[in-house]
């Protein structure tokens, strides 16, 4: 495993920021810059990266290609392209993003997420961005969420079958996929599902906890590495098994004094 952070420790210089998170004892980064930024500053990070034996895990896209108005939707999709160019220029794993929502809020759930016409849409524009980049390094990845596709495993391998592009990866989030009371407590089970089926599709990962809140109806709330009930030692072996050098990236966390306790109890399961 390459452990990393979603976030940057504070820093003045790309040099600083490699050298940050190499000492915290990370392998791996979030690339912090878009494809909007300095080609010169672009370099700086990339190689400072390399130069810390840091392994850009992932460039962010984190917009919604499916937005229900046409500009934005071209604006969006405009975006992932030149997010997946920037991911293959610095050697990053992947280009991540979430497939869309096909309402106003970006990430939201709505019933149309789950049609046979979004899904065919999804397809093609995943398809068109991938032979339109055309990249040899980085994959084009898509986030499993709970309210919309990817959902599951199992939808995931639908999906990929019907994209049909060798640079098409897969990157996992298992709280993501917590969508019941039956699943949350059976995680273990949707862990090994996830990587048995998706295997060395698999690219990249998110890191989390989640706790089911006692409550009704169901309301399952992500929380810091160690304070859920994921079984976050389950989720590492099985990342390992399918690749020992497998980013794992730990995320949405309030402060950097968060992400270093995140750090210190994941590094203690290994």
């Amino acid at each position: 495993m390459r452990l990393g952070i979603s976030a940057s420790f504070p820093h003045s210089s790309p040099e600083e920021w490699a050298e940050l998170h190499q000492k915290a004892g990370l392998g791996a980064v979030v690339f912090p810059l878009n494809w909007k930024a300095n080609v010169s500053d672009i370099d700086r990070y990339a190689a400072a990266a390399r130069s810390r034996d840091l392994v850009i895990s992932e460039v962010g896209a984190w917009c919604n290609p499916m937005d229900p108005d046409p500009d934005k939707r071209r604006e969006n999709r405009l975006h992932c392209l030149r997010q997946l160019e920037l991911a293959e220029y610095v050697g990053a794993v992947c280009c991540v993003n979430i497939s869309g929502a096909v309402g106003e809020v970006w990430d939201g759930g709505y019933a149309e997420n789950f049609s046979d016409r979004t899904r065919e849409e999804v397809v093609s524009y995943v398809r068109d961005l991938i032979d339109t980049v055309k990249p040899a390094r980085a994959k084009y990845a898509l986030e499993p969420m709970p309210n919309m596709i990817p959902d599951s495993p199992a939808a995931y391998e639908t999906l990929i079958a019907a994209i049909d592009r060798p640079a098409f990866g897969v990157h996992v989030d298992i709280v993501n996929m917590l969508s019941s009371p039956r699943v949350y407590f059976g995680n273990r089970d949707l862990i090994r599902e996830t990587f048995s089926r998706l295997g060395s599709k698999i690219c990249s990962c998110h890191l989390k906890d989640a706790i089911l809140e006692q409550r009704l109806t169901v309301s399952i709330r992500e929380t810091p590495c160690g304070t859920g009930g994921l079984d976050i030692g389950t989720y590492i072996r099985e990342a390992e098994r399918v690749n020992p050098e497998m980013p794992m990236i730990i995320e949405h966390l309030s402060s950097m004094e968060e992400y270093v306790r995140s750090i210190a109890y994941v590094k203690a399961l290994v």
